[in-house]
């Protein structure tokens, strides 16, 4: 039987290397990191790392798709540990500008007609 996706923005696989930045209430920067996505959609992403990310945390991240860097705002939602010890931690995205949108929008197309 087939795996139907039933969310109103499906998800697709994706590895694409990510940078992240934490912002305290004044929006100053007071940490930062890199990881790896494992899902991205048009309203959020499942971020690998190998600390874990608070909950409820605003981050910046820099995504990147192809060969285009797109800038998002987005809150930690979950985060859970995996059987590997690395931290997976599912973001929703609160601000993306209309380019990093189209961008992301086109790579969600382009993967699923390669899917077929």
């Amino acid at each position: 039987m087939a795996n139907m996706e039933k969310r109103r923005h499906p998800r697709i696989e994706s590895l694409n290397l990510i940078a992240y930045a934490y912002m305290d209430e004044s929006g100053n920067v007071v940490s930062q990191g890199m990881g790896r996505t494992l899902n991205i959609s048009e309203i959020g992403l499942l971020l690998e790392t190998v600390y874990s990310l608070d909950c409820e945390d605003v981050m910046l991240l820099g995504v990147g798709i192809q060969d285009e860097l797109i800038d998002i705002r987005g809150q930690v939602i979950h985060t859970r540990v995996n059987n590997d010890g690395k931290h997976e931690t599912g973001i929703i995205f609160r601000e993306i500008g209309n380019r990093s949108i189209k961008i992301l929008k086109q790579y969600i197309e382009t993967f699923h007609k390669l899917k077929g």
